[in-house]
């Protein structure tokens, strides 16, 4: 974490990939659809706080390195910057699962324009980083997970309908929502 982040001047962008693109929980002025490239959107985090325990963890998120990621981009005013950043920080560092990183993105519009946006990537030496689980794994943990944030089920469906929403498909996670969906609405566990 950088102690200095919390205290620029200037506004600050926030990049989302999973439930913060549905669920910011901050205040912003500005939600633009960004573009990371270096990382992507993967199933690789073992959730032991919002959407599993340890002893029953579920599967969430995070930023792994390569390739790229379509998300959303929220500009925070500087006034209200501080403020975001210790909210992030309660819900993004739980168990110091993700790294802490400014990272530039691409704002869609017209003309595409970078701007340096908070990003929270994977550390992929933490012991709650899950790599890359075969599908009827990832069905496990998801179906299995429920924390303090709600069914893991919920998550997942909820970030691919905000994918959705914006034009955005990644057949895996679309994969995934629909055996859930599924699931559910046939009363399976």
């Amino acid at each position: 974490m950088n102690p200095d982040l919390e205290h620029a001047a200037e506004d600050l962008w926030v990049f989302g990939y999973g439930s913060l693109m549905w669920r910011p929980g901050f205040d912003f002025s500005e939600r633009l659809e960004a573009r990371l490239t270096g990382a992507h959107r993967a199933l690789c985090v073992y959730s032991f706080v919002h959407r599993g325990t340890p002893e029953r963890p579920g599967l969430v998120l995070g930023l792994d390195r390569g390739g790229a990621c379509h998300g959303i981009a929220f500009r925070v005013a500087s006034a209200g910057r501080a403020k975001a950043i210790a909210y992030l920080r309660t819900r993004e560092q739980a168990t110091g699962v993700y790294r802490e990183c400014v990272r530039r993105v691409w704002l869609k519009g017209a003309v595409a324009r970078p701007v340096s946006a908070l990003c929270y990537v994977v550390d992929r030496s933490h012991v709650q980083y899950a790599g890359r689980l075969p599908l009827a794994e990832q069905l496990h943990y998801i179906r299995q997970g429920h924390g303090q944030s709600g069914p893991n089920r919920d998550y997942v469906i909820e970030t691919v309908a905000a994918m959705e929403a914006l034009g955005m498909r990644e057949s895996e996670l679309h994969l995934l929502a629909q055996r859930l969906k599924g699931t559910h609405e046939s009363g399976a566990a």
